[in-house]
């Protein structure tokens, strides 16, 4: 029987699972390495910071979409690969083999500028630990009844984070008794059309967000800015930018120029055919873009096709992601801002065409559970770490 191995149940790979789950390969076995129970959806962060969501509103719950699917889910962390001997190292569970292999975990926070900032850090990523970081510091700036707070980064998720943020505070400590600043050193919204950026800031003015444009650095107090200043802040938020998992240095696959994994026109690895992978954690070498989740979703349905078709020694299919995406920037009050090919709008028909696209996404992996109880016994159940 062949394994195919999941590492990591991001955006793509939820896509993968969903396409299992209408139909299995036979003689195949499948496993989900992935060291949480739940997919918190990035896109939906924002909301739930600012108060719109719950937080199980935001998640996809893995284990009934795994059993849906036949996968043996294995809650552990990759800690590292041997890509010649087609082995994955997990933290807790030690070796697994595989014979093809897809990667999707993810890329780390590169917050090592702020690390001197010490425990008032919150990096935004990985987002189960950010979460629960979160709600501890609201508690804590609910009982002083007040709060000082700057957001480091000036991308989409630096703007969305500052402006949810703000929302949510001046509503449970007040206006007066609320600071939120950006610091966006590398520019607001880079890459972005100019009146996206005039509308984003405008929006951030409005509601009162500060707007550093100056590169910072952790400090004990808070923040050391670049032109000297020193900024004493209660926290810091980081939405600086990815950096990629530290056991892909020696995994032996081929590497972009910062670390991350080289892949072609079909999500395959330059270097070893039997490995795939999307997401952040992923460069497409051919069609160079942005790290966003909007193209590990894209990417979901090739990467399915050519999980299969690499199972079955059959040739893959290409898959070119767009030049241009639709942006959705959530600017906290139920309003956002859109950009369409150089047109910007904003409002709150903005932010209710967001929330319909958002949970029309997680719906789709919303597994009933009257099909869970029509899986053959046959099938894997869901399992914890362990060794195998």
């Amino acid at each position: 029987m062949k394994r195919l191995l999941l590492a990591g149940a991001g955006h793509a790979h939820l896509h993968v699972l969903k396409a299992l789950a209408a139909g299995r390969p036979r003689g195949v076995e499948t496993i989900l390495v992935t060291p949480h129970l739940r997919q918190m959806y990035s896109g939906m962060l924002p909301g739930w910071i600012a108060g719109h969501y719950a937080l199980d509103e935001c998640a996809v719950r893995l284990e009934p979409l795994a059993r849906a699917a036949g996968v043996r889910l294995l809650q552990d962390s990759v800690a590292g690969l041997h890509a010649e001997r087609r082995t994955v190292r997990c933290a807790e569970a030690g070796e697994l083999g595989y014979d093809v292999l897809s990667i999707d975990t993810g890329a780390r926070l590169d917050a090592s500028s702020l690390a001197a900032t010490g425990a008032a850090l919150l990096p935004i990523r990985p987002l189960e630990a950010f979460v629960v970081a979160w709600e501890r510091q609201v508690e804590r700036f609910a009982r002083a009844g007040r709060a000082a707070l700057a957001v480091v980064g000036g991308g989409a998720a630096g703007v969305e984070l500052a402006l949810a943020i703000r929302h949510r505070l001046a509503r449970l400590i007040g206006e007066d008794r609320t600071s939120v600043t950006l610091v966006a050193g590398g520019g607001l919204l880079a890459g972005h059309g100019a009146t996206v950026v005039e509308r984003a800031e405008r929006a951030l003015r409005a509601a009162g967000v500060g707007i550093v444009k100056c590169h910072a650095a952790g400090a004990p107090t808070g923040l050391q800015l670049a032109d000297g200043r020193e900024w004493a802040v209660d926290c810091v938020v980081a939405a600086t930018g990815a950096s990629p998992p530290g056991w892909l240095a020696d995994s032996g696959l081929a590497l972009d120029g910062r670390g991350f994994i080289a892949v072609g026109d079909g999500q395959r690895s330059l270097s070893h055919a039997e490995v795939f992978a999307a997401g952040d954690v992923a460069t497409r070498q051919d069609a160079p873009h942005a790290k966003s989740g909007v193209y590990a979703v894209r990417a979901g349905p090739v990467l399915s096709v050519n999980l299969a078709r690499a199972l079955e020694g059959r040739p893959i299919v290409s898959y070119r992601p767009q030049r241009r995406s639709l942006y959705l920037l959530a600017t906290g009050p139920k309003a956002a801002i859109v950009s369409w090919r150089g047109l910007t709008a904003a409002g709150k028909w903005a932010w209710r065409w967001k929330d319909r696209i958002d949970r029309r996404f997680l719906m789709q992996y919303d597994v009933a559970e009257k099909e869970n109880h029509e899986l053959a016994e046959g099938d894997r159940p869901a399992v914890r770490a362990g060794r195998h």
